[in-house]
């Protein structure tokens, strides 16, 4: 925890009770109010935070509140980064910036004065032309880009979250009561509706990053009963390490991790490259589709195999660069069919599982590699949909499946280089 930091002598800050409502002028009262339903109706809607604060920013200016900077600071649940922060300006309209995990971050916020806000609770208001320059890390820029006047208040969201908003002036008055008074009538409702937007594009991300685009949007779109099934017709792909128990025997967690996040880095990106979708991850392997697209039958296939070449290349690459901690080696296997997810489970725990003959397939399939030594194989309804001529392996009987299946692998399993 924070140790509370007490407000810089002689730089005022205002209580977060809302007495100031009544300091808003009569005439700007009824324009006001026009924000606050704004916020809450049309800024609410607003497919972009962005255009948010900027509709924002330029009605203030509307009514007579001299803004020439806002900026919103916002934590988020992102698996890439910590927070965004967003400017405007009068200039430069609106600039994103992202902030990683880890203490750089942290020690950036802790120079700022939105540490100061959320310990305290207070607004924080800074005439710049009494504010020493080392009172804030901001201070100095601030001064060089001539603003006289500078407001920080915190947005304290429901979930515990800590974030913040501030404006800047130019005016050399600086902010006035009145200027205030209207910043704090609208700020309830301007609070609301920037947690709404944040929790709702927080559960989409989560969403995503744990079970895949369509499995989310599913889910959004109220397909959450157990035994709904979505098929999709489209290429498979199925991969894993060879040797992950042995090679991960004497590993700590932490190292099995590291191992595994290394290993579907070379697995992934050809994948989404590709435009393929990572349904399922499956310890140290992962089952991912290609959907066929309108009448392009082939387009799948072709970018199911040229993913997996790119994955074979991606493996060779790290393994030179000694990125894992011994020589890794994948199995790949590609099958064309019906990919099926579903909800399953019990009570009010489910999981969308990838379900099917085809997956089943495809995973038989994968572990059909060992035995011939092969690193990329491909079943005889996959070749189908491919032009040129694969190299046959020969005719196999995959566990738990009657009728043998056809099995090939591809003249080249690497891409080709261009002349």
């Amino acid at each position: 925890m924070l140790e509370r930091r007490p407000p810089l002598p002689g730089i005022p800050t205002a209580d977060a009770d809302g007495s100031e409502t009544g300091d808003v002028p009569f005439g700007a009262l009824e324009h006001s109010v026009g924000i606050r339903d704004w916020l809450l109706g049309e800024g609410a809607r607003i497919d972009k935070a962005e255009r948010m604060l900027e509709g924002l920013a330029e009605r203030l200016i509307e009514i007579g509140v001299p803004i020439d900077r806002a900026s919103t600071a916002i934590d988020t649940l992102h698996s890439e980064y910590a927070g965004v922060g967003r400017v405007w300006t009068r200039n430069s309209g609106v600039t994103v910036r992202l902030f990683p995990h880890g203490s750089r971050s942290q020690d950036a916020y802790l120079r700022s004065p939105f540490a100061t806000v959320h310990q305290t609770g207070d607004w924080l208001i800074l005439d710049l032309s009494e504010t020493p320059d080392d009172a804030y890390a901001i201070v100095p820029d601030l001064k060089a880009e001539g603003f006289t006047h500078y407001v920080v208040a915190p947005l304290f969201f429901t979930n515990g979250t800590q974030n913040g908003i501030t404006f800047a002036t130019k005016c050399p008055t600086g902010f006035e009561r009145q200027h205030i008074a209207i910043l704090r009538f609208i700020m309830p409702a301007l609070a609301a509706v920037m947690e709404m937007r944040v929790l709702n594009k927080q559960l989409d991300h989560v969403l995503r990053v744990y079970v895949g685009d369509e499995p989310h949007r599913a889910i959004l779109s109220g397909d959450i009963r157990r035994g709904q099934v979505t098929r999709i017709r489209s290429a498979i792909l199925f991969a894993d390490m060879r040797d992950y128990t042995r090679i991960s025997a004497d590993m700590t967690p932490e190292e099995a991790v590291a191992l595994l996040n290394i290993f579907f880095d070379c697995l992934v990106p050809p994948i989404e490259g590709e435009g393929g979708e990572v349904l399922k991850y499956l310890g140290d392997g992962l089952l991912a589709i290609f959907r066929e697209s309108g009448d392009d039958l082939g387009g799948a296939a072709k970018g199911a195999l040229t993913a997996a070449q790119h994955i074979l290349a991606a493996i060779d690459e790290a393994n030179a660069l000694h990125q894992f901690p011994v020589p890794i080696q994948a199995g790949i296997a590609l099958h064309h069919g019906e990919a099926a997810y579903g909800n399953v489970g019990s009570g009010s725990r489910l999981d969308f599982t990838v379900i099917g003959r085809d997956v089943n397939l495809a995973s038989r399939l994968a572990k059909l590699n060992r035995g011939l030594g092969e690193e990329l194989l491909m079943s005889k309804p996959f070749v189908d949909f491919l032009w040129g001529d694969p190299v046959s392996v020969g005719t196999h009987v995959l566990h738990g499946f009657e009728e043998p299946m056809a099995v090939f692998k591809p003249k080249f399993l690497r891409p080709r280089k261009r002349d």
